[in-house]
């Protein structure tokens, strides 16, 4: 593996996250429409209204779209894959996003609810962040709602700034470098410092 300035989107990472699960983690395409419809229509009514601030069953297709057209530069996206389930189901994605017209980088997760306490968003997070280290990206934000409870937690512990809220939603500002320095300098699983320790390269 050798570190690219352009960013890491060639890098796969296996990771053992508990006894039960061996979790492949690597860069969407659009060959993963499928996955990625079955998985957003597993969630819960709850955690889809969470994640995509809507009570539709399925979002729309320009939603979906959107989702798989990944460039690896203005659309930075990462996704995680059950390795221990034979149709290799998806268990969350991670993506950052550069507005077109303010050059902000939109940041958004979400993860199956079989998995949410597997700390699989944590891990998708971190390979995002890496991301867009190797990018020169230095600043995300993120809109998540307000009665959000885990995500708020998250993001604050990442060291996050809630920025303001209206109508119910939160905007958050999220510093990249800082946040690596959270995660890298207090792991919270094996997993997390195996992730680091494979994608060392991409953090010289």
């Amino acid at each position: 593996m050798t570190a690219q300035k352009s960013g890491i989107r060639s890098a796969v990472v296996h990771l053992e996250v508990d006894e039960t699960h061996t979790i492949c983690i690597r860069s969407i395409g659009k060959d993963d429409e499928g996955r990625l419809r079955e998985g957003i229509a597993a969630l819960s009514p709850r955690s889809r209204y969470l994640r995509f601030m809507s009570v539709a069953p399925t979002p729309p297709d320009q939603v979906i779209d959107r989702l798989l057209d990944v460039d690896g530069e203005h659309h930075l996206a990462w996704g995680a894959i059950d390795m221990n389930d034979a149709d290799r189901p998806a268990m969350g994605a991670v993506h950052a996003i550069r507005s077109d017209k303010s050059g902000e980088v939109d940041m958004s997760v979400a993860v199956l609810d079989r998995y949410q306490e597997a700390g699989v968003g944590t891990l998708l997070t971190a390979v995002l962040l890496v991301d867009c280290h190797a990018h020169g990206i230095e600043v995300l934000q993120a809109q998540t709602l307000a009665e959000n409870d885990a995500a708020v937690r998250f993001l604050f512990r990442l060291g996050g700034e809630r920025l303001s809220t209206s109508s119910g939603v939160s905007e958050f500002r999220l510093e990249v470098e800082p946040a690596l320095a959270r995660l890298r300098s207090n792991p919270r699983s094996r997993a997390l410092s195996d992730l680091f320790s494979q994608l060392a390269p991409y953090l010289d």
